[in-house]
Protein backbone atom coordinates (compact mmCIF):
# COMPACT_ATOMS: atom_id res chain seq x y z
CA UNK A 1 0.00 0.00 0.00
CA UNK A 2 1.06 3.67 -0.89
CA UNK A 3 1.43 4.82 2.89
CA UNK A 4 2.74 8.15 1.39
CA UNK A 5 -0.89 8.63 -0.76
CA UNK A 6 -2.95 7.07 2.16
CA UNK A 7 -1.30 9.88 4.70
CA UNK A 8 -1.72 12.87 2.33
CA UNK A 9 -5.11 12.30 1.15
CA UNK A 10 -5.97 11.85 4.87
CA UNK A 11 -4.45 15.01 6.13
CA UNK A 12 -5.76 16.94 2.83
CA UNK A 13 -9.14 15.85 3.30
CA UNK A 14 -8.90 15.62 7.15
CA UNK A 15 -11.89 18.36 7.82
CA UNK A 16 -14.50 16.49 5.78
CA UNK A 17 -13.71 13.13 7.29
CA UNK A 18 -13.96 14.76 10.60
CA UNK A 19 -17.66 15.94 9.55
CA UNK A 20 -18.04 12.41 8.57
CA UNK A 21 -16.92 11.36 11.64
CA UNK A 22 -18.79 13.43 13.87
CA UNK A 23 -22.33 12.58 11.76
CA UNK A 24 -22.32 9.08 12.16
CA UNK A 25 -21.08 9.37 15.81
CA UNK A 26 -23.58 11.10 16.66
CA UNK A 27 -26.40 9.35 14.60
CA UNK A 28 -25.37 6.31 16.09
CA UNK A 29 -25.26 7.39 19.92
CA UNK A 30 -29.01 8.64 18.68
CA UNK A 31 -30.38 5.66 17.65
CA UNK A 32 -28.37 3.55 20.23
CA UNK A 33 -28.95 5.63 23.42
CA UNK A 34 -28.58 2.88 25.93
CA UNK A 35 -25.21 1.22 24.48
CA UNK A 36 -23.83 4.47 25.80
CA UNK A 37 -25.19 4.24 29.38
CA UNK A 38 -24.41 0.57 29.98
CA UNK A 39 -20.99 0.35 28.15
CA UNK A 40 -19.35 3.83 30.20
CA UNK A 41 -16.63 2.11 31.62
CA UNK A 42 -15.69 0.46 28.74
CA UNK A 43 -16.41 3.38 26.07
CA UNK A 44 -14.45 5.23 28.61
CA UNK A 45 -11.30 2.94 28.59
CA UNK A 46 -12.09 2.68 24.82
CA UNK A 47 -11.62 6.57 24.59
CA UNK A 48 -8.07 6.30 26.44
CA UNK A 49 -6.91 3.13 24.42
CA UNK A 50 -7.36 5.13 21.26
CA UNK A 51 -5.61 8.93 22.71
CA UNK A 52 -2.77 6.24 23.41
CA UNK A 53 -2.83 4.70 20.14
CA UNK A 54 -2.78 7.91 18.17
CA UNK A 55 0.13 9.63 20.08
CA UNK A 56 2.19 6.54 20.04
CA UNK A 57 2.95 6.63 16.12
CA UNK A 58 3.83 10.01 16.64
CA UNK A 59 6.15 9.60 19.42
CA UNK A 60 8.11 6.68 17.12
CA UNK A 61 9.23 9.83 15.38
CA UNK A 62 10.35 12.00 18.42
CA UNK A 63 14.39 11.58 19.18
CA UNK A 64 14.80 12.01 22.79
CA UNK A 65 18.31 12.73 21.77
CA UNK A 66 17.08 16.32 21.12
CA UNK A 67 15.36 17.38 24.14
CA UNK A 68 18.27 18.12 25.96
CA UNK A 69 19.11 20.72 23.26
CA UNK A 70 15.34 22.11 24.01
CA UNK A 71 15.81 23.03 27.53
CA UNK A 72 19.01 24.82 26.20
CA UNK A 73 16.25 27.44 24.32
CA UNK A 74 13.27 27.55 26.67
CA UNK A 75 11.15 29.95 25.10
CA UNK A 76 8.61 27.85 23.21
CA UNK A 77 8.04 26.02 27.01
CA UNK A 78 7.96 29.50 29.31
CA UNK A 79 5.73 31.19 26.13
CA UNK A 80 3.26 28.20 26.08
CA UNK A 81 2.93 28.49 30.27
CA UNK A 82 2.41 31.80 29.55
CA UNK A 83 -0.11 31.58 27.50
CA UNK A 84 -1.87 28.89 29.32
CA UNK A 85 -1.90 30.11 33.01
CA UNK A 86 -1.70 34.45 31.94
CA UNK A 87 -3.17 34.61 28.59
CA UNK A 88 -6.05 32.11 28.54
CA UNK A 89 -7.41 32.71 32.20
CA UNK A 90 -7.75 36.78 31.27
CA UNK A 91 -9.23 36.11 28.06
CA UNK A 92 -11.74 33.34 29.76
CA UNK A 93 -12.77 35.37 32.71
CA UNK A 94 -13.65 38.80 30.02
CA UNK A 95 -15.75 35.63 27.85
CA UNK A 96 -17.50 34.23 30.87
CA UNK A 97 -18.65 38.14 32.09
CA UNK A 98 -19.47 39.13 28.38
CA UNK A 99 -21.85 35.92 26.97
CA UNK A 100 -22.56 33.29 30.00
CA UNK A 101 -25.27 33.97 32.42
CA UNK A 102 -25.52 30.80 34.46
CA UNK A 103 -23.16 30.55 37.33
CA UNK A 104 -22.48 27.05 37.26
CA UNK A 105 -21.61 27.35 33.61
CA UNK A 106 -19.80 29.76 33.50
CA UNK A 107 -17.37 28.19 36.44
CA UNK A 108 -17.54 24.90 34.61
CA UNK A 109 -16.14 26.88 31.83
CA UNK A 110 -13.26 28.57 33.20
CA UNK A 111 -12.22 25.05 34.84
CA UNK A 112 -12.19 23.93 31.32
CA UNK A 113 -9.66 26.78 30.87
CA UNK A 114 -7.50 26.07 33.40
CA UNK A 115 -6.48 22.51 32.26
CA UNK A 116 -4.21 22.73 29.67
CA UNK A 117 -2.61 20.12 27.97
CA UNK A 118 -4.54 18.47 25.40
CA UNK A 119 -4.36 14.95 24.85
CA UNK A 120 -4.33 15.47 21.42
CA UNK A 121 -1.89 18.35 20.93
CA UNK A 122 0.86 15.56 20.52
CA UNK A 123 -0.70 14.29 17.88
CA UNK A 124 -1.90 17.65 15.38
CA UNK A 125 2.08 18.79 16.25
CA UNK A 126 3.12 15.71 14.35
CA UNK A 127 0.28 15.93 11.76
CA UNK A 128 1.50 19.69 11.23
CA UNK A 129 5.01 18.64 10.87
CA UNK A 130 5.65 20.89 14.31
CA UNK A 131 8.51 20.39 16.64
CA UNK A 132 7.96 17.29 18.52
CA UNK A 133 10.23 17.28 20.85
CA UNK A 134 9.24 20.79 22.05
CA UNK A 135 5.60 19.76 22.47
CA UNK A 136 6.65 16.91 24.49
CA UNK A 137 8.79 19.34 27.11
CA UNK A 138 5.90 21.71 26.91
CA UNK A 139 3.45 19.37 27.86
CA UNK A 140 5.25 17.85 30.78
CA UNK A 141 6.32 21.24 32.65
CA UNK A 142 2.43 22.46 31.60
CA UNK A 143 0.98 19.43 33.43
CA UNK A 144 3.18 19.64 36.40
CA UNK A 145 1.44 23.52 37.22
CA UNK A 146 -1.62 22.51 36.97
CA UNK A 147 -2.57 21.52 40.48
CA UNK A 148 -0.58 24.90 41.35
CA UNK A 149 -2.59 27.50 38.50
CA UNK A 150 -5.49 26.00 38.96
CA UNK A 151 -6.78 26.33 42.80
CA UNK A 152 -4.88 29.82 42.19
CA UNK A 153 -6.50 30.94 39.49
CA UNK A 154 -9.98 29.83 40.49
CA UNK A 155 -9.89 31.82 43.80
CA UNK A 156 -8.46 34.67 41.99
CA UNK A 157 -11.57 34.91 39.43
CA UNK A 158 -13.64 35.15 42.74
CA UNK A 159 -14.72 31.10 43.48
CA UNK A 160 -15.87 30.49 47.36
CA UNK A 161 -15.43 27.29 46.32
CA UNK A 162 -11.96 24.74 46.86
CA UNK A 163 -11.36 23.17 44.34
CA UNK A 164 -9.57 19.55 44.87
CA UNK A 165 -7.09 19.37 42.09
CA UNK A 166 -6.47 15.28 41.94
CA UNK A 167 -3.38 14.28 41.76
CA UNK A 168 -3.36 10.90 41.05
CA UNK A 169 -5.42 11.47 37.85
CA UNK A 170 -3.01 14.51 36.73
CA UNK A 171 -0.58 11.81 37.57
CA UNK A 172 -1.64 8.78 35.53
CA UNK A 173 -2.68 10.80 32.59
CA UNK A 174 0.72 12.22 32.30
CA UNK A 175 2.44 8.49 32.55
CA UNK A 176 -0.36 6.83 29.93
CA UNK A 177 -0.80 9.98 27.31
CA UNK A 178 3.09 11.30 27.72
CA UNK A 179 5.45 9.21 29.18
CA UNK A 180 4.24 5.64 28.38
CA UNK A 181 4.01 6.58 24.18
CA UNK A 182 7.53 8.34 24.35
CA UNK A 183 8.82 5.51 25.54
CA UNK A 184 7.84 2.50 23.83
CA UNK A 185 8.18 4.90 20.77
CA UNK A 186 11.51 5.40 21.43
CA UNK A 187 12.38 1.84 21.96
CA UNK A 188 10.15 1.29 18.63
CA UNK A 189 12.17 3.60 16.47
CA UNK A 190 15.25 2.70 17.42
CA UNK A 191 14.46 -1.47 16.82
CA UNK A 192 13.66 -0.46 13.57
CA UNK A 193 16.44 1.41 12.39
CA UNK A 194 18.58 -1.13 13.89
CA UNK A 195 16.28 -3.29 11.73
CA UNK A 196 16.18 -1.41 8.49
CA UNK A 197 18.37 1.17 8.41
CA UNK A 198 17.85 4.99 8.36
CA UNK A 199 16.45 5.43 4.82
CA UNK A 200 13.92 2.80 5.12
CA UNK A 201 12.71 3.79 8.50
CA UNK A 202 11.78 7.45 6.97
CA UNK A 203 9.86 5.62 3.89
CA UNK A 204 7.71 4.24 7.18
CA UNK A 205 6.91 7.79 8.44
CA UNK A 206 3.78 8.50 6.22
CA UNK A 207 2.58 4.79 8.19
CA UNK A 208 2.69 6.37 11.18
CA UNK A 209 1.00 9.22 10.10
CA UNK A 210 -1.70 8.00 8.84
CA UNK A 211 -2.32 5.46 12.13
CA UNK A 212 -2.79 9.16 13.83
CA UNK A 213 -5.28 10.43 11.65
CA UNK A 214 -7.35 7.36 11.18
CA UNK A 215 -7.19 6.78 15.68
CA UNK A 216 -8.44 10.85 15.74
CA UNK A 217 -11.13 9.93 13.30
CA UNK A 218 -12.34 6.65 15.54
CA UNK A 219 -11.86 9.44 18.47
CA UNK A 220 -13.82 12.34 17.05
CA UNK A 221 -17.17 9.81 16.29
CA UNK A 222 -16.99 8.10 19.70
CA UNK A 223 -17.20 11.18 21.53
CA UNK A 224 -19.91 12.39 19.61
CA UNK A 225 -21.66 8.89 20.15
CA UNK A 226 -21.23 8.81 23.97
CA UNK A 227 -22.37 12.61 24.07
CA UNK A 228 -25.18 12.17 21.17
CA UNK A 229 -28.24 12.71 24.10
CA UNK A 230 -26.47 15.18 26.08
CA UNK A 231 -26.10 17.16 22.83
CA UNK A 232 -29.81 17.21 22.02
CA UNK A 233 -31.04 17.63 25.37
CA UNK A 234 -28.73 20.39 26.00
CA UNK A 235 -29.32 22.37 22.82
CA UNK A 236 -29.20 25.84 24.12
CA UNK A 237 -26.77 25.27 26.35
CA UNK A 238 -24.99 24.41 23.71
CA UNK A 239 -25.24 26.96 21.44
CA UNK A 240 -24.49 29.39 24.33
CA UNK A 241 -20.87 27.53 24.91
CA UNK A 242 -20.22 27.47 20.91
CA UNK A 243 -20.55 30.96 20.87
CA UNK A 244 -17.87 31.66 23.52
CA UNK A 245 -15.75 28.47 22.60
CA UNK A 246 -15.66 30.14 19.06
CA UNK A 247 -14.39 33.61 20.50
CA UNK A 248 -12.36 32.51 22.80
CA UNK A 249 -10.89 30.01 19.43
CA UNK A 250 -10.62 32.89 17.37
CA UNK A 251 -8.86 35.21 19.35
CA UNK A 252 -6.23 32.90 20.94
CA UNK A 253 -5.47 30.98 17.88
CA UNK A 254 -4.81 34.58 16.00
CA UNK A 255 -2.97 36.06 19.10
CA UNK A 256 -0.93 32.98 19.43
CA UNK A 257 0.10 33.26 16.03
CA UNK A 258 0.83 36.60 16.05
CA UNK A 259 2.66 36.45 19.12
CA UNK A 260 5.42 33.98 18.42
CA UNK A 261 5.79 35.29 14.45
CA UNK A 262 6.39 38.36 16.29
CA UNK A 263 8.78 37.20 18.79
CA UNK A 264 11.00 35.05 16.25
CA UNK A 265 9.83 31.50 16.96
CA UNK A 266 9.98 29.48 14.06
CA UNK A 267 6.81 27.40 13.01
CA UNK A 268 7.66 23.89 13.96
CA UNK A 269 8.15 25.86 17.30
CA UNK A 270 4.82 27.70 16.84
CA UNK A 271 3.20 24.39 16.29
CA UNK A 272 4.54 23.03 19.05
CA UNK A 273 3.00 25.21 21.72
CA UNK A 274 -0.02 25.99 19.62
CA UNK A 275 -2.27 23.31 19.86
CA UNK A 276 -0.76 22.83 23.67
CA UNK A 277 -1.87 26.53 24.33
CA UNK A 278 -5.72 26.45 23.03
CA UNK A 279 -6.93 22.90 23.01
CA UNK A 280 -7.84 21.37 26.84
CA UNK A 281 -7.52 18.72 28.44
CA UNK A 282 -11.35 17.92 29.20
CA UNK A 283 -11.49 14.37 30.63
CA UNK A 284 -9.28 15.91 33.92
CA UNK A 285 -11.72 19.06 33.54
CA UNK A 286 -14.52 16.67 33.93
CA UNK A 287 -13.26 14.54 36.27
CA UNK A 288 -12.59 17.75 38.85
CA UNK A 289 -16.07 19.19 38.12
CA UNK A 290 -17.96 15.83 38.94
CA UNK A 291 -15.43 15.64 42.44
CA UNK A 292 -16.08 19.16 43.21
CA UNK A 293 -19.63 20.33 41.63
CA UNK A 294 -22.87 19.69 40.90
CA UNK A 295 -23.27 17.98 37.03
CA UNK A 296 -23.73 21.44 35.37
CA UNK A 297 -20.71 22.22 35.45
CA UNK A 298 -19.08 19.84 33.85
CA UNK A 299 -21.15 20.10 30.85
CA UNK A 300 -18.60 22.89 29.19
CA UNK A 301 -15.70 19.88 29.86
CA UNK A 302 -18.08 17.45 28.23
CA UNK A 303 -19.26 19.65 25.11
CA UNK A 304 -16.26 21.93 24.56
CA UNK A 305 -13.97 18.60 22.72
CA UNK A 306 -16.58 19.13 20.07
CA UNK A 307 -16.02 22.48 19.18
CA UNK A 308 -12.07 22.60 19.85
CA UNK A 309 -11.84 19.36 17.33
CA UNK A 310 -13.24 21.51 14.89
CA UNK A 311 -11.31 24.04 15.54
CA UNK A 312 -8.21 22.82 16.11
CA UNK A 313 -8.74 20.58 12.44
CA UNK A 314 -9.22 23.56 10.75
CA UNK A 315 -6.07 24.79 11.77
CA UNK A 316 -3.96 22.35 11.19
CA UNK A 317 -5.83 21.90 7.39
CA UNK A 318 -4.59 25.84 7.05
CA UNK A 319 -0.67 24.59 8.15
CA UNK A 320 0.99 24.82 5.22
CA UNK A 321 -0.27 28.83 5.14
CA UNK A 322 0.31 29.60 8.68
CA UNK A 323 3.94 27.74 7.73
CA UNK A 324 4.32 30.87 5.15
CA UNK A 325 3.40 33.38 7.93
CA UNK A 326 7.00 32.08 9.69
CA UNK A 327 8.70 31.00 6.53
CA UNK A 328 9.25 32.84 3.34
CA UNK A 329 7.12 31.26 0.44
CA UNK A 330 7.01 30.83 -2.92
CA UNK A 331 4.61 32.33 -5.36
CA UNK A 332 2.28 29.40 -5.14
CA UNK A 333 2.21 29.39 -1.60
CA UNK A 334 3.69 26.78 -0.54
CA UNK A 335 7.33 27.08 2.06
CA UNK A 336 10.20 27.86 -0.28
CA UNK A 337 13.60 26.66 0.60
CA UNK A 338 15.56 29.24 2.36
Amino acid sequence: MNWLKLSNNLKKNLLWYSLVAIAVGWLLGLAFPGFAKAHKVGLSSLTTLLVFLMIYPMMINLNLGRIPQVMKEPRPVLLSLAYNFVLTPIIGFLLVKGFIHDPNLALGFLLVMLVPGSSMSIGYTGLAGGDLEVATVALGVNFLLIPVMLPLWIKLLGSAYSVPVPLSLLLRTVFIMLILPMLLGDLTRRALIRRLGPERFLSLKPLFGAITMSTMLVLVGLIFFMKAELLLSKWTLLVELAVVNTVYMVIMLGLITWLDRALGLKYGEHMAIAFLSVGKNNGTAIAIATLAFEPLVAIPAATLPIFQIIFLILYLKAAERIKCIFETCSEGGTPATV
